[in-house]
């Protein structure tokens, strides 16, 4: 069996092409700052990506870590929510409500019921996979496209939350967020498990971080170990073939796309069970961390592992942001540079590409080995 070329190889092919749009987005980005402001623009590049390895002290560093891994988790789960069903040929660009259906249901559950952390998480992913299932139903039975009706129950999700949220019981009376989950309802918060000691006692630091690892491990040994992730990969790439082996392929649209509505919501869950954020119910807009999770998505090459790597930094590059001189740039810069780099993704195939070309040239020079027949 004839060795494949290190160019050839999918794992490097992955790593080399992610690496090339990061390096696109932080050019281009870079290339922003200099027209804006050319004398601040090296300070601000460097800020967003060392993010929390900017701060002045050790204990800054690690409590700053803390916050990106905690916003971290909930990234993370909205990322593999839509990685899991862009395997099954689905756009899950309604992520964002799903996470808004999680937020309302673990909040509601904490605040008015004061149900224990893991109810709390549970309802997150049952409202998150029902909002889910009626884009499913729709693409599977009317072919209705799941982006359009992924983003009109995106805003009418938004509109629920905040009604339901603003209620007495949940919201604050003096601010127009949700109350503190620490005064209000102690036990449904996640529990720290002592983690928060690593990072400078960072108290919102929660086991749903390592949860989300574990999840994510999870979704890559169900799509690549398991009949069922056969199925689901066998869809996407051909439904018309997969019903005609044999395979429900209605079903495979409904169930992925409530798999992935269940993710995204127990992402809501890990960041508002944590206290680190609060839910504010006089929101216009749809959360981003649906939205980033497709940069995150991509970045991490469609692979539930890669996508572990890339939630991570696309989240400090966000935090990052946020730590510029605003009097100079604006945070939404590092917004920027992830769109820039989810563009840079639509060239992903080109990238890969032209490492096979390498890998066919490198190939092509290779000396044959003394004695050995040249065929």
């Amino acid at each position: 069996m004839k060795k494949k070329s290190f160019w050839k190889q999918p794992g490097v092919q992955a790593v080399c092409a992610s690496l090339i749009c990061i390096v696109i987005g932080l050019l281009i980005g870079y290339l922003v700052l200099v027209i804006i402001s050319p004398k601040d623009a090296g300070k601000a590049i460097s800020t967003i990506l060392l993010n929390f390895m900017s701060r002045n002290t050790t204990p800054a560093r690690l409590k700053a870590l803390g916050n990106t891994l905690v916003k971290t988790a909930p990234l993370l789960m909205c990322a593999l929510s839509i990685c899991f069903c862009y395997k099954a040929g689905l756009f899950n660009i309604g992520a964002a409500g799903q996470y808004e259906a999680g937020a309302v249901a673990a909040l509601s559950c904490a605040l008015f019921w004061h149900l224990p952390w893991y109810v709390c998480v549970l309802a997150a992913a049952a409202a998150g996979a029902i909002l889910a299932v009626i884009s499913g139903a729709l693409k599977a039975y009317r072919n209705v496209n799941e982006v359009i009706s992924g983003i009109m129950l995106n805003w009418i999700m938004l509109y629920i939350t905040n009604t339901v949220l603003s209620s007495n019981g949940a919201k604050d009376t003096a601010s127009p967020y949700t109350l503190s989950l620490d005064a209000a309802s102690p036990s449904s918060l996640m529990p720290g498990a002592g983690l928060g000691k690593l990072f400078n006692n960072n108290a919102n630091v929660t086991i749903a971080i390592p949860l989300s690892i574990l999840i994510a491990i999870l979704i890559w040994i169900i799509l690549k170990k398991t009949k069922f992730g056969y199925e689901i990969m066998a869809t996407g790439f051909n439904k018309n073939a997969a019903k005609y082996a044999g395979m429900k392929e209605k079903k495979n649209i409904v169930v992925t796309l409530a798999i992935g509505g269940a993710l995204a919501g127990i992402g809501a869950a890990f960041m508002y069970l944590s206290g680190f954020s609060k839910w504010e119910t006089t929101a216009a807009a749809v959360p981003g961390m649906g939205f980033n999770g497709i940069a995150a998505t991509f970045l991490g090459g469609l692979n539930p592992i890669g996508t572990i790597f890339a939630s991570f930094f696309i989240q400090s590059i966000t935090d990052g942001g946020s730590m510029i001189d605003r009097m100079v740039y604006a945070s939404q810069i590092s917004d920027l540079i992830s769109g820039i780099i989810i563009y840079a993704c639509g060239f992903v195939l080109f990238f890969k590409y032209v490492l096979n070309k390498i890998g066919t040239k490198d190939k092509n020079h290779q000396k044959p080995e003394k004695g050995g027949a040249q065929k």
